[in-house]
């Protein structure tokens, strides 16, 4: 709310002034009022006004001297000055010093609230302007992270600094690097060597922008102007850089991704979720090393349990064969002693890992925050091999929950995408943006939807579904070559021969020949046992 002062000689105008406008309504704060220049100042250096209505005829001081010794003093006070006299002159006078608006007596309460509303609107774009000027490249990808600035704001900034920030799609990455309290000497150099190094490969990722958040925080922001690989390219990245800077000291590197979002205002979601897989891999961190703290012994002996078969059992096992994996994969526990907390340890840690494979896996409206502390109480009750068992099986059957869920929900939502492919591929336009025009969902929900529960990108099932048409064509038609590419939705033939090729390991024309020779030896009764 901006600061009002009104300075005028007349009592009566003072009055009238303050009580006709509903200065809290309108947004403004009426700071109170003096009758003349001279006793204004001191008042004005008090309240620091943001806008001041004076006289421009008082005693002592007049209203065109007092803008003066404001202008000098505290230039951005936007000034307005009231008058009684028509005079070109004092206009004159008053715009030179640069006051905001010079307005004859009488003035109404609606065009006065009018004259306030467009300087608190200067005021703002001013205010704006300064900030936007002030920015650094950190200070501006902090504040997409927070969502403190509008998208306009963003982008004005980006181009002061140089920053080609805009695309269609981002994504944020979150690295966080931990060790042990690590002294001087070697400790000491070894993160350091490690931090630069990671700064290092940040920066040499393209179409990108990384800068320290925290002193163990580095935040990675991708972006790109089409969806597809993006995602790819973002794990591609992370997974290089972890494998490179592993073993380098005793600094341990964690890495949290957010999904892929439009527009610049999805900058902040992304982070919201790179922070949240990272939070889950703190904790179980946290947990691994109370884990270590009893492996450690050398009299206890280390329960051994492949936890990748045992996420892959997650995302395609059933309930019927649930009870013969766990024994299985899981009969390690029988070697436990539950009389001390390892193997409590042990299965808090195999819920985390299996909950955040579930949630990365399916799409469900779960909060699996909620799940994990509900099944946490259930760990509590455990006292022998058996109860670990049902619990873990227990654990599955919830988590099955979540595929059902995410396969009803989705599965009619990919029928649609492939049956508008199937229908459509031979339209060299059609694209992921066409496609979920259609359809009516956004394209980063759409992309992300299909590949989760496919396995395959839609590009890839839009080029599968191309290649085995043009196989089709290739072996029932005397069609050419670029006839053929043209007809699966490709215009350029070249393009299409070493796609198909890269895709089934001949060219179109070694195909065809192929073809014809398979089907004479059918014919002929040679291929009978092939």
């Amino acid at each position: 709310m901006k600061k009002i002062m009104l300075v005028d000689d007349e009592i009566l105008i003072r009055e009238n002034i303050r009580d006709s406008v509903n200065w809290e309504k309108e947004g403004f704060i009426y700071c109170g009022d003096a009758s003349d220049g001279e006793l204004a100042l001191p008042l004005i250096e008090q309240w620091m006004p943001d806008i001041l209505i004076t006289d421009i005829k008082m005693p002592f001081m007049d209203g065109l001297e007092l803008s003066a010794a404001v202008r000098q003093r505290m230039p951005e006070i936007k000034i307005i000055i009231l008058s009684g006299y028509d005079d070109f002159h004092y206009a004159q006078a008053a715009l030179r010093l640069g006051v905001e608006d010079y307005c004859l007596k009488p003035v109404s309460s609606a065009d006065l609230i009018q004259l306030l509303h467009a300087a608190g609107k200067r005021i703002d774009e001013e205010r704006q302007m300064k900030h936007r000027h002030s920015y650094t490249r950190e200070k501006l990808l902090a504040d997409l992270l927070g969502g403190l600035i509008g998208t306009a704001a963003a982008i004005e900034a980006a181009a002061q600094l140089s920053l080609p920030l805009i695309a269609r799609y981002y994504a944020v990455a979150v690295f966080e690097l931990h060790s042990e309290p690590a002294g001087t000497g070697k400790e000491a150099t070894a993160s350091r060597e490690m931090e630069k190094r990671l700064v290092e490969r940040l920066e040499e990722i393209t179409d990108s922008f990384s800068y320290k958040r925290s002193r163990t925080e580095t935040i990675l922001l991708l972006k790109g102007l089409e969806l597809e690989g993006l995602h790819e390219k973002l794990e591609a990245c992370c997974t290089t850089i972890q494998q490179e800077l592993e073993g380098l000291s005793n600094v341990e590197l964690s890495i949290g991704l957010g999904g892929i979002h439009e527009r610049l205002q999805g900058v902040r979601a992304s982070y919201l979720e790179a922070e949240k897989e990272l939070m889950w891999k703190r904790i179980s961190r946290q947990n691994k090393s109370n884990l270590w703290e009893f492996t450690y012994n050398p009299s206890m002996e280390t329960v051994l349990i492949d936890r990748n078969e045992l996420i892959e059992f997650l995302k395609i096992g059933t309930s019927k064969e649930a009870r013969t994996f766990i024994r299985q994969n899981a009969a390690g526990l029988e070697s436990i002693n539950w009389e001390t907390l390892y193997g409590y340890y042990l299965i808090n840690d195999l819920t985390l890992e299996l909950v955040r494979a579930a949630k990365q896996s399916f799409q469900s409206s779960q909060d699996p925050e909620e799940l994990i502390k509900e099944m946490q109480l259930q760990i509590r009750k455990i006292a022998n091999v058996q109860d670990s068992q049902d619990y873990l099986y227990q654990l599955l059957e919830r988590l099955w929950k979540w595929r059902v869920e995410g396969a009803d929900k989705y599965g009619e939502l990919i029928g649609k995408v492939k049956r508008h492919i199937r229908e459509n591929y031979e339209n060299d336009q059609l694209s992921l943006q066409e496609i979920s025009r259609r359809i009516g969902v956004s394209p980063s929900h759409l992309s992300k939807v299909f590949s989760q529960e496919t396995g395959q990108t839609m590009t890839e099932f839009l080029t599968e579904t191309r290649i085995k048409k043009a196989m089709e064509l290739l072996k029932t038609t005397r069609s050419k070559t670029f006839e053929i590419a043209f007809q699966v939705g490709y215009n350029d033939q070249h393009y299409f021969s070493n796609l198909f090729k890269k895709i089934i390991g001949m060219t179109p024309r070694e195909f065809r020949r192929q073809g014809s020779f398979f089907d004479r030896m059918d014919e002929a009764g040679g291929g009978k046992g092939c």
